[in-house]
This record gives C-alpha cells, structure tokens and sequence, in this order.
C-alpha cells in the first residue's frame, strides 16, 4: 500500500511538472507575447520595453524556466493587474466559498445518487426505474444557468423558500475566521450565522450538483445491473445468505469501483461548473474571479495561478480516488 502510495505520489509530481511547463509556454506563445497582453492598448516601445526588463523577459528561457518553477513553488504569482494585490491574497478570498460549494455539492450528489442508483437497479424496468431514467436525462440536458435562474426565480421570488443571492446575510456573523461561513459559525458559537450561511448554501449547490448526481445516478444503476448478473450474487442467494448481506457485501461494494471513478471526475469537473452557478447566485468565489479576471482587463497573473490550482485540485482528488480502489477492493491492494 506505502508503494502505490509513494507511486501515485510520484506521479502527481511529474503531472503538476509538466502542467506548469505548459503554462510557462503558454503565456509566451499569447499573440504579441505576454507583454502586450498585459499592456494591451497603452503598449508603446518604452514601456514595452520597461515591462519585458522588469518581468525578465528579456533573460534566456531557461532563465526565466527556471524563475518561473521556482516562483510557482514557493507560491510567488505577483500582483492581480486589476486590482494590484498578491494574487496568492486574491486567491485565498475566493478560494473557501468555491470549496464550501463544491463540497455542498458533491455531498448532495452522493448522498442523492448512490441510493437512488441501487434502488432504480433493484426495480429494474418498473415505476421508480422509470422516472428515475427521464429526471437524469432532464438533469443531465439542462444547463446550470438555465436551471439555475429557473429555480432562483421560483424558489427565491415566487415561493421565497430561499435567498435570492450571496452567502450570508450582511452584518451577520463573523465570517473572518477560516472563510468558510457555514464553519465560521460553529467556531465563533453563532449558530445563527452558520444556520443563514447553509440556507444561503442549499439552492447553489443543488443547482451545481445536478449534473453530477444525475451522472452518478446513471452509473450506480448500471453498475449494479452488471454484479446483479454475476454468478457469485447467485451463489450467494442459494447459499441462503440474508438479502440484506448479500446486497450490502456482495452487490454494492462490488458496484462502487466505476461510481467512485465517476465521483471524482465529477468532483474536478464542479470547478466548470462553478462558474455558471456562481454568476447565476452571486457567490463571489472562484467561478466569479475567473470572469472578472477575463473580462475585467486580461489578468493573466490571476489566470495563471487559478489555472495551476484547478489542475492540482482535480489531480489531488483523483489520486484520493486511486488509493480508495484499494480500501473498497482487496485485489487492488494484492496488485
């Protein structure tokens, strides 16, 4: 088991290697270089060439390789263009309302999709199968900010279930702590501010969880319709084993290996969806650094470190995702 580790460890190593190559030559492949793209129309000779000292452009490439990687490893990004702050200080704002909604959402779409699954496979081709093949495939052809305006305007306007937008309610609660609201107020003991914090939290990550759960609830039915035919489920069931036993031991933990695969791609991939979800409820987390740092003047420092901590985010999820293999399935552990 330490070798798989150490082996996965490795590998994770090579794979952030490789991807802040391909950002280092990104930027320098940007049209007229990163220089006018970080000058843009107020780019003359003089202060082209002033840019191009100051960011050690002008050094060899390796030269600036090197800079870069060590930049990179001790967290030095630079300053925000928009803003002027250490994108590492930019980034830490955003960072915990991302993480607290993706989190939401990946609970959601386990805690939703795996019961649903294994029950739609348990009911195969009646009622409950039924509907819950058409709701995957409206959850899975919807996009986010369709449904999530849809749901905002029913839920927040018409029925007012819900906020309509942000995290908290303003001025409650100490929110300076970790950054994460709901955790905040644990920790300061105002259970008021982390109750408003989750109720402020339920309708985004439901809206960012549809696709996932939709997706896991797809593949945990399909999975488990494939171990329901294995020969060992049979010989299980006329040994006499308890239903309850076989099920538990022999279909489910069998059916998990392709669901938690699943689960942390879909995990990685709620960054993406964060975005649409974000803008949709007014997060103000990753999702919503990423436009403004687009549309709001080209902030290529910015972009550069959350495309880096994106990568490493979906790496580190799927290694945790290759090393349950081996808790869920003994044979991985004997390979």
């Amino acid at each position: 088991m330490v070798r798989v580790i150490l082996r996965r460890l490795i590998q994770l190593i090579a794979t952030v290697i490789a991807l802040m190559t391909l950002v280092f030559f990104w930027l320098r492949s940007l049209p007229g270089g990163p220089v006018d793209a970080l000058l843009g129309e107020r780019a003359t000779p003089q202060t082209r060439e002033l840019l191009t000292r100051a960011l050690g452009y002008d050094q060899p490439i390796w030269v600036q390789y090197g800079r870069f990687l060590k930049n990179v490893v001790t967290g030095n990004f630079g300053n925000s263009i928009r803003t002027g702050e250490p994108v590492t200080e930019v980034i830490s704002r955003a960072f915990p309302a991302t993480i607290e909604l993706a989190v939401a959402a990946i609970i959601i779409a386990i805690g939703l999709g795996i019961p649903l699954g294994y029950l739609a496979a348990r009911h195969r081709g009646r009622l409950l199968d039924n509907a819950t093949i058409i709701v995957t495939l409206v959850g899975i052809s919807i996009p986010i900010f369709f449904l999530g305006y849809l749901l905002k305007d029913w839920l927040t306007q018409d029925i007012h279930l819900f906020p309509p937008s942000g995290r908290i309610t303003t001025g409650l609660g100490n929110t300076d702590v970790t950054g994460f609201f709901v955790l905040d107020g644990l920790l300061t003991r105002e259970l008021d501010a982390s109750a408003d914090a989750l109720w402020h939290l339920v309708l985004p990550a439901f809206t960012l969880a549809t696709i996932p759960l939709a997706i896991i609830i797809r593949i945990t039915r399909a999975s488990v319709l494939d171990v329901l035919d294995e020969d060992y489920i049979r010989t299980a069931d006329a040994k006499g084993l308890r239903n309850a036993t076989v099920r538990k031991r022999h279909v489910l933990r069998n059916a998990l290996l392709p669901v938690v695969t699943t689960i942390g791609l879909q995990t990685g991939a709620l960054l993406a969806g964060a975005v649409l979800t974000e803008k949709v409820y007014n997060w103000g987390g990753l999702g919503t650094l990423i436009t403004d740092s687009i549309s709001g003047g080209r902030d290529y420092p910015v972009l550069q470190a959350l495309i880096l901590l994106a990568a490493v985010v979906f790496i580190v999820v799927n290694l945790a995702v290759d090393l349950s293999y081996a808790f869920i399935d003994p044979r991985v552990r004997v390979k």
